[in-house]
């Protein structure tokens, strides 16, 4: 049984990060900066929330959100692996893969430069196996300053090869999607998941008025969200990652899904850092792979 008081014994940093159980009922490390605060759950590795200092989040968590044993929850950046969305042979298999669900164990907490950075792994087993018959071990670094910084790193610790997909299931803060938009991505073709996977090509920037779920092909450069009512602009850039997904569920599905609020998804826009559909990413025994994105925000 690991709690807050035993994480506080070897890893706190006083009065940079500390570990404690939060309102929601998840166990967290607060992690507080010159340049900005944070919070990650112990369960998935999940990044919940980051706001630069003096500025309105911009990793958004659900007022809804409640912790529950196995379940992420609703927001933040959940780690989906390995594999994305629903499992490619076995619908039975839990969607965006198992790591999310489980929890992982804290191996470092340090100052560094620019904030704080904090990591935790996770290496699967023979309790795993009936999922996913591989052997493998993950790494998440968290950096938290006036930048946010993610990098989730595979290893490949077993004898055979494996392929994987996953993501940074990043939830991003807006003020209105009415006045938001994604800047980035023009001309760059994308699997319409709303739509019967039709693949479309994308034409001037993006905008939300209804339900998007969108997979974004060939895009390893940066994509921006430009949120007008907050007179920001927030910078996805990303390495290890040729694809994106954008995501909003809009009002009916939002409905049906009962943790995002009742205006939720007014105030949110998924922009994914992601190896998804044709960008699958394969190890060989020894092997690793890193998947980064490094978030900063920008006045408009």
């Amino acid at each position: 049984m690991c709690d807050a008081a035993t994480l506080n014994d070897k890893f706190a940093i006083p009065g940079i990060i500390g570990f404690t159980t939060a309102e929601h009922g998840a166990l967290v490390a607060e992690i507080t900066t010159a340049g900005g605060n944070a919070t990650l759950a112990r369960q998935g590795a999940q990044l919940l929330d980051w706001a630069p200092a003096g500025q309105a989040p911009v990793v958004w968590l659900s007022p809804a959100a409640r912790f529950s044993p196995g379940k992420s929850l609703r927001g933040g950046a959940p780690v989906c692996w390995p594999w994305f969305g629903p499992h490619s042979t076995d619908p039975s298999k839990p969607s965006h893969g198992f790591a999310r669900n489980l929890n992982w164990r804290v191996i470092e907490t340090a100052r560094v430069r620019d904030g704080a950075r904090i990591q935790m792994a996770f290496r699967t087993g023979p309790e795993h196996q009936d999922l996913w018959p591989h052997d493998a071990e993950l790494t998440l670094a968290v950096t938290v300053g006036d930048r946010l910084g993610i990098q989730l790193t595979t290893r490949n610790i077993g004898s055979d090869a494996f392929a994987l997909t996953q993501a940074l299931h990043t939830y991003f803060h807006v003020g209105d999607i009415a006045s938001a938009r994604v800047e980035g991505l023009d001309g760059k073709d994308y699997i319409d998941r709303v739509n019967g996977d039709a693949r479309v090509t994308q034409r001037g920037p993006i905008t939300v008025e209804s339900e998007v779920d969108r997979i974004y092909l060939d895009c390893p450069d940066d994509a921006v969200i430009v949120d007008e009512a907050l007179e920001r602009r927030i910078r996805i850039a990303k390495t290890g990652s040729h694809s994106c997904v954008v995501w909003n569920p809009w009002k009916e599905k939002a409905a049906k899904l009962g943790d995002l609020g009742d205006d939720g998804y007014r105030r949110m826009l998924c922009l994914e850092t992601t190896n998804a559909w044709e960008d699958v990413v394969t190890l060989a025994p020894g092997e690793t792979c890193d998947l980064i994105a490094q978030i900063s925000v920008e006045a408009i």
